[in-house]
């Protein structure tokens, strides 16, 4: 019996991106703001009618308000995903589980579902995330800053004088625009460099990127690195797959 078509949903900060995985890849797929949620109407008119669908919130309660009622009258309640002790072959040694964000999580069970050797799972969108995922499965746990453009923001919306940079990395900046957007790029690649200090001695160890500004750190990393455009959809396809399916009640 072939594989019901998963549709997985991811609702981050500052963009949703869905996909549909018919149980060989991932076929349609899209993205748009988080602020136009409602526009995920259209694409659910298309989506297969027997379809699960996965659903990994970090951006409030009132989108997922939003998408339960967008997806109601075809797909009913959708399987949420949170985080939990364990999923997916990935022991979670957050020291309250639930707490880590289901982002992060779904890019963990990504990760895994990829290769059983030690990685830096590093997720780069409104925040960026650092989290050590060891070869036996062991999330060991990770580090969070300001996203790239969100400390680039910062520092145009706090001082007088800096302006919002649109300039470019630079060993050695010789003018404002470049300096900030050099120092924004370092303080991301020395976070980086320093958690995977702690699993470069592993064999096949590597750093997986996600997120929007993963192809930027990509450039600029001197370590084993790959950039996955749909690791946290992985990671919600591998979940929704290990899940019994939802069963509406009257």
């Amino acid at each position: 019996m072939s594989e019901a078509p998963i549709i997985a949903i991811d609702a981050g900060n500052s963009r949703i991106k869905w996909a549909v995985h018919d149980g060989e890849d991932w076929q349609a797929r899209g993205v748009l703001a988080t602020t136009d949620v409602n526009w995920l109407s259209e694409a659910i008119e298309d989506w297969p009618a027997d379809a699960r669908v996965v659903f990994c919130n970090v951006a409030g309660a009132g989108l997922a308000h939003t998408v339960h009622t967008l997806l109601a009258p075809r797909f009913g309640r959708p399987l949420e995903f949170s985080s939990t002790a364990a999923a997916c072959g990935v022991s979670n040694s957050y020291e309250r589980p639930q707490q880590l964000g289901a982002d992060r999580w779904a890019a963990l069970l990504g990760a895994r579902a990829q290769a059983d050797t030690a990685c830096l799972v590093v997720c780069a969108g409104t925040a960026t995330t650092v989290d050590v995922l060891t070869a036996d499965g062991v999330f060991r746990g990770g580090v969070i800053l300001p996203g790239l453009d969100l400390m680039r923001s910062a520092l145009a919306g706090n001082t007088a004088q800096l302006p919002l940079a649109e300039g470019e990395w630079q060993a050695t900046p010789r003018n404002t625009m470049d300096a900030i957007v050099s120092g924004c790029l370092n303080a991301q690649l020395g976070a980086i460099e320093r958690m995977f200090a702690l699993i470069a001695d592993q064999p096949g160890a590597r750093c997986v990127l996600t997120g929007g500004a993963a192809t930027r750190l990509q450039a600029h990393l001197e370590l084993p690195v790959q950039v996955e455009e749909n690791l946290i959809l992985d990671g919600l396809l591998c979940y929704a797959r290990s899940a019994e399916p939802v069963v509406e009640h009257s």
